[in-house]
C-alpha cells in the first residue's frame, strides 16, 4: 500500500493540486470566546451566501457585485458586552477598529455589513493601482451613507475578523489629557484618529499596526511638521514625500472633508501637550 500512497502524492504535488489545497487562504473569525477558520469554499457554500450589488465601492471607486455572506450571522453574540470592536486585520498590516454597533445597526435599519468572498474560480478583477484584487475576504456595505461609514471601515485582504474592547479601554494613551476630554473639536478629532490613522500608526504607542509610523513618539507629528504639511501629506502623501515601501494613499475631500481634519489637527495638537507623552 506504501507505494501507491507515495505515487499518488507525487502525482499531486507535480499538477499543483496538493500545492494549491495547502495554500487555500482563511479567515479566522474570533468573537463569544470561540474562534473559527473559513475557507472560501467553505463560505461560498453557506445557505445565507447573497449576491448584492454595492452601487459606489470605495475600493474598485464604482459598481460592483459580489457572492457575500451577512457578517452579523459570522459574529457569535453570546460574548462578554466588553468586546464592543471588530478587528479586522489585512494582509497588508491594515487593522481597521470598527465599532461593533455599525454591524448590529443593520438590523435596525443601518448599513449592512457583507463579507464578501472571491470564488477562485471567478477572481475579481485587480484594484486600481494595484497588481491583485481586493479578495479573498472583503467587508464591504449596503447602504453606507445610513450610518456614515468611513472608507477605512471597507477593509480588504483580509486575513481575521476579532472582537476586542474598544480603542480607549485597549489604549489609555489614546484618550485626551483630561482639560481636553470634554472640548468638542478634540473628541470629534479622536473619531477621526481613530477610523482613518489608527489602522496603519500608533499614537504614543498605543495601536496595533506597525505599517506607519507612530505619530507621538518620540515626537509628536505636530511639532516636526508645520500645519500646511500635516494636512498635504493627508491628503497626497507622495506630493510631499516618499519613503521605502510606502503605502499610505491620500484621503480627498468626500472620504474626509476638510473639518474633520481640522478636527483632527485639534486632537493631535492637545495629545502633544499630554502629560508622560
Amino acid at each position: 500500500m506504501r507505494f501507491p500512497i507515495l505515487l499518488l502524492f507525487a502525482v499531486l504535488v507535480a499538477t499543483g493540486h496538493w500545492t494549491a489545497r495547502a495554500a487555500e487562504p482563511s479567515l479566522a473569525i474570533t468573537s463569544g470566546g470561540e474562534s473559527h477558520r473559513y475557507s472560501a469554499a467553505a463560505l461560498l457554500a453557506r445557505k445565507d451566501l447573497a449576491s448584492i450589488t454595492v452601487p459606489y465601492d470605495v475600493s474598485y471607486r464604482r459598481a460592483t457585485t459580489y457572492r457575500a455572506v451577512p457578517l452579523l450571522a459570522l459574529l457569535d453574540g453570546s460574548g462578554d458586552s466588553r468586546f464592543d470592536t471588530l478587528e479586522a486585520r489585512a494582509t497588508d498590516g491594515f487593522i481597521a477598529q470598527i465599532p461593533l454597533t455599525l454591524v448590529t445597526q443593520g438590523a435596525r435599519g443601518g448599513a449592512v455589513a457583507w463579507l464578501a468572498i472571491e470564488d477562485p474560480a471567478r477572481p475579481w478583477e485587480p484594484l486600481p493601482h494595484h497588481g491583485k484584487s481586493a479578495g479573498p475576504f472583503y467587508l464591504v456595505w449596503e447602504n453606507p451613507e445610513r450610518s456614515n461609514i468611513r472608507t477605512e471601515q471597507w477593509p480588504h485582504w483580509l486575513v481575521s475578523l476579532t472582537l476586542v474592547e474598544s480603542p480607549l479601554h485597549r489604549w489609555p494613551q489614546l484618550e485626551l489629557p483630561p482639560g481636553q476630554a470634554t472640548a468638542t473639536a478634540a473628541r470629534a478629532g479622536q473619531k477621526v484618529f481613530v477610523s482613518f490613522c489608527l489602522p496603519c500608526h500608533r499614537l504614543n504607542g498605543g495601536g496595533a499596526s506597525d505599517t506607519g509610523p507612530d505619530l507621538g513618539q518620540p515626537m509628536s507629528a505636530t511639532e516636526y511638521l508645520t500645519e500646511a504639511g500635516l494636512r498635504a501629506i493627508i491628503r497626497n502623501p507622495r506630493a510631499v514625500r516618499t519613503w521605502p515601501n510606502q503605502t499610505m494613499g491620500g484621503f480627498g475631500s468626500k472620504s474626509l472633508p476638510d473639518s474633520d481634519i481640522d478636527n483632527l489637527l485639534v486632537y493631535l495638537r492637545a495629545m502633544a501637550k499630554k502629560p508622560g507623552t
